[in-house]
């Protein structure tokens, strides 16, 4: 048995793309699986498996290939899931991308089992680190029979959604130039080639269990070149914070703000190994205020703070709904000059929950917080 194993992103394409550049080549296949996020499901259901104007459906027809011969219908889309068992909209994160990783490695793993079979990997699709996941899969569990295929679509009909495969019968296709003006090009033309990607399998160095199931990325990103993922420090002493191995400086009173909801992810006691999706810790304005005086405690402990005397009524110690917005934004746009836009969604005060009901906290896991 021959199968395609395929990421999807948003450009269904490939996969039929894939398909018929494997036929071209005398190569069967009986079944195809694809690993996509829900964004990627949405378009392989849409385009690819509609009943009615499905392409892949489209493209058996046309070059007469029974349907019975290749299993792929929706139970072969594999949605790639949170720790919480919501499916992912998207790689934004690296926690999401271990969970893309995660479902490559148990496909690839489940589908290498039985010796008498091959699979093809297609990394021409799928959005960001996706292709990366699959590779790396398929250097884990590929054997020599196995195979890594890219996609190579002429350049016109490539950034066209609409072109799916080379149709059977010549036929006209409107195409866009660069600038966006429609012209019309026979698809004799468009040519699609089916890549080989040289890869070093190290399958045989893989204990025998790690074969009869999944690797798990945390365990196997051990064993292998990791960037560590950074932890965020804050030295209460020199009003200083540092992350990614740069260090900013903040005011006493943002840095007390700060620091409370830090300490207050720091002791939460909720089981698990992430903090990813949870929000046990978030606070609503109502319970922030009512414990202002942590805030205040914070604040006096700190050597470089300013005289209680010489603060305003609007100050860190006078802490209202207002203010309390007011200083968010301000730490905000100091985490983002330190440390940039893209570590906000990790180090940055965060709300989560609809007004009225709205409750703030920081998304980094609590097990990479120090406070001194």
């Amino acid at each position: 048995m021959n199968i395609l194993l395929a990421a999807a992103g948003l450009s269904p394409q490939v996969i039929t793309e894939t398909l018929y550049g494997l036929h071209q080549q005398g190569k069967a296949v009986d079944a195809i699986h694809v690993v996509a996020t829900r964004q990627g499901k949405e378009r392989v259901y849409a385009c690819l498996l509609s009943p009615t104007d499905g392409k892949y459906l489209q493209y058996l027809s046309e070059y007469e290939i029974d349907s019975g011969t290749i299993e792929f219908g929706f139970d072969n889309v594999h949605v790639v899931k949170d720790e919480h068992g919501r499916e992912i909209e998207d790689i934004v994160s690296e926690d999401d991308n271990g969970c893309f990783l995660s479902m490559c490695l148990e496909l690839a793993c489940r589908f290498t089992r039985r010796p008498d079979d091959s699979v093809f990997f297609s990394i021409a699709g799928g959005r960001k680190t996706m292709s990366a996941c699959l590779m790396l899969a398929a250097q884990l569990y590929g054997r020599p029979q196995d195979r890594v295929y890219h996609v190579l679509v002429s350049p016109e009909f490539e950034n066209n959604r609409d072109f799916f495969y080379p149709p059977a019968e010549h036929t006209q296709i409107e195409l866009k130039d660069r600038q966006g003006n429609p012209y019309i090009r026979d698809s004799r033309y468009a040519r699609v080639s089916l890549v080989p990607v040289p890869f070093v399998s190290i399958r045989d160095r893989l204990a025998g269990q790690d074969l009869e199931k999944p690797m798990d990325p945390a365990a196997l990103m051990l064993s292998v070149v990791r960037e560590d993922r950074p932890g965020l420090a804050i030295d209460l002493a020199r009003s200083v914070i540092v992350y990614k191995h740069r260090e900013m400086d903040m005011m006493p009173a943002r840095l007390a703000l700060y620091t409370f909801f830090a300490m207050g992810k720091k002791r939460c006691t909720k089981t698990g190994a992430s903090c990813r999706g949870c929000t046990e810790c978030y606070l609503n304005i109502e319970e922030i205020l009512n414990r202002r005086t942590e805030i205040a405690d914070i604040y006096h402990g700190m050597p470089c703070r300013k005289p209680a005397g010489s603060l305003s009524d609007s100050g860190i110690l006078c802490l209202d709904a207002e203010n309390f917005n007011s200083y968010k934004a301000k730490i905000r746009r100091d985490l983002e000059k330190g440390f940039g836009p893209y570590s906000l969604p990790e180090i940055a005060i965060e709300s989560a929950g609809a007004r009225p009901d709205t409750r703030y906290g920081l998304n980094i896991d609590r097990d990479r917080i120090t406070i001194q």
